[in-house]
């Protein structure tokens, strides 16, 4: 915008490109001349644009509506995978409605989780391998196959052929990496609907013995999983600490979770449930570091509500002194540090065999929780399961900036994602 006139209309274009279609952020170019330009107010005031139906309704075509149920209704193993994209809908009720009605396991990406709680009968969250691999419909509802779902192809998706329905409001999306056999375009809500008339009032349930195979896993590891969330190691390892971050959720489902790091994030978005929509905020599709804290200031303000962070050391350390300003406005936030003195591990060592230590280990001892209370925030050491529980439950109850440096093993983790294998290998290595 090039004259102050502009503004009005700049950011009614602004406001309609962010929140209709695909949400997301929006560049307000204003350039320094702007600012020395002078307006009468009046006519300021009559500059501004009342911005109406901002994202309007995108109703499906019938035709794809159609093709889309028919090809739900042949599948033996059906799976529906829930994206961020349904939570920004706010199609709450509808989404809920049609994943109960059709009976089919579903699939929460991270910050899907809470649209139908975790402990849902048809969550199959705990089952995410098997569902993967072995289903042979898979309905994406605002999700997109990127590299979280390993781009709908490869081994996590097995050998079994599989055929892809799409909900997505951005056409493009379709067919980006497999092909899509039924694309449904249009916003969540409407389309979701949609296919909730279309299946009338006598919808066949997925085969039984599909459901009982998706069941008895999940189960299965739900019981293995849960001694190691028991555990009151200390130093603590992950599952311990994770065990009690995943009770105290439960125990207050309004919180606001925020999530990131490597193990940190990996871990923790597969043992904390959730419980309510938009509740949990994590990375996404980006797999970056350092949006936490801003993430922690944005929640407590818009919401209101208490806030936990649980952040990897390693992704503390991009924006940590953001605690700053927690404390500053005195907000509702408990940042939990996992600190292992490292990335993955603080017992690598320097592979030059130099003195430095390894790139990937930390000052030993760190006490990230000084750092809050240098700026008047409460900051509390933990050593164990039971010290964290009662240092977040005392942070959640009273509302004061806190940062508990949560002290792991320094062995405890392991390189995410195996991103080591991407390294270039030497020849004479080899050899």
């Amino acid at each position: 915008m090039l004259h102050a006139a502009d503004i009005g209309i700049g950011l009614a274009r602004a406001i309609r490109a962010a929140v209709s279609g695909r949400p997301g952020g929006v560049y307000l170019d204003l350039p320094a001349k702007l600012f020395g330009q002078v307006m009468n107010a009046d006519a300021g005031q009559k500059s501004l644009v009342k911005v109406i139906d901002a994202a309007p309704a995108q109703i499906p075509g019938p035709d794809s509506i159609k093709r889309a149920l028919d090809v739900l209704k042949s599948a033996k193993k059906p799976l529906i995978i829930l994206g961020k994209g349904a939570a920004y809908a706010q199609a709450d009720d509808a989404i809920k409605a049609f994943v109960e009605k059709s009976g089919i396991p579903f699939l929460p990406m991270s910050m899907a989780k809470g649209l139908l709680p975790d402990t849902h009968p048809q969550c199959a969250g705990a089952a995410r391998s098997t569902v993967l691999k072995d289903s042979d419909v898979v309905m994406l509802i605002g999700a997109r196959l990127n590299w979280l779902l390993s781009h709908g192809k490869g081994k996590s998706w097995g050998d079994a052929p599989k055929k892809f329905i799409q909900i997505d409001i951005e056409p493009k999306e379709m067919d980006s990496n497999v092909e899509i056999v039924a694309p449904v375009v249009g916003d969540i809500g409407s389309c979701v609907s949609a296919l909730l008339q279309g299946m009338g009032g006598n919808w066949p349930a997925p085969p039984a013995d599909w459901a009982k195979a998706v069941q008895s896993k999940r189960d299965d590891n739900v019981a293995k999983m849960a001694p190691r969330l028991m555990n009151n190691n200390s130093p603590m390892d992950y599952h311990g600490a994770l065990g009690v971050l995943r009770t105290i959720i439960k125990e207050r489902p309004d919180a606001i979770l925020v999530n990131e790091g490597a193990n940190t994030l990996d871990l923790a978005r597969g043992i904390i449930d959730m419980y309510k929509p938009r509740k949990r905020i994590d990375v996404g599709t980006w797999g970056i570091m350092g949006i936490g804290m801003g993430y922690c200031i944005a929640a407590a303000v818009e919401t209101g509500k208490p806030v936990l962070a649980v952040e990897g050391d390693s992704a503390f350390g991009f924006s940590g002194m953001e605690v700053e300003t927690i404390c500053r406005y005195n907000l509702p936030v408990c940042v939990v540090v996992f600190n292992n003195d490292g990335i993955y591990r603080g017992t690598d060592v320097n592979p030059t065999g130099g003195k430095d230590v390894a790139p990937t280990v930390f000052v030993k001892g760190a006490r990230y929780d000084k750092m809050m209370e240098a700026f008047g925030g409460v900051g509390v050491n933990v050593t164990s399961p039971d010290e964290l529980k009662r240092a977040v439950n005392a942070a959640m109850d009273s509302g004061k900036p806190t940062l508990i440096n949560a002290v792991l093993d320094p062995a405890a983790g392991s390189e995410s994602g195996r991103i080591g294998n991407l390294n270039p290998q030497s020849v004479l290595k080899k050899k």
